[in-house]
């Protein structure tokens, strides 16, 4: 499979994560409670699907909901991309 991308809206009780491909083709959404047993089953989820490709993560927030999610990507050596919602917010107004 080629490399995805998984996109994280992060939230306080729970995330929202959408995996694409480099095409653009959704393969996975699912909304994930913010625990760590949780969390480790997307990840583990998504690098299956990935078949040892490369994984880009995105994560909306660099602190608090996310901080848990964030602390479990880079133990697990992931590419981890932050892009604030301010920005995601005026991206949105290009489509």
């Amino acid at each position: 499979m080629p490399e995805l991308w998984a996109g994280t809206d992060a939230g306080k009780a729970a995330h929202h994560c959408t995996v694409i491909d480099a095409d653009g083709t959704k393969v996975l959404s699912r909304r994930v409670p913010n625990n760590e047993a949780e969390l480790l089953e997307l990840i583990g989820n998504v690098l299956a699907l990935a078949e040892d490709d490369l994984v880009t993560w995105a994560v909306d927030l660099n602190a608090g909901g996310a901080v848990l999610l964030i602390a479990l990507l880079t133990s697990h050596g992931q590419r981890l991309l932050c892009i604030p919602g301010r920005t995601v917010h005026h991206a949105s107004h290009s489509y």
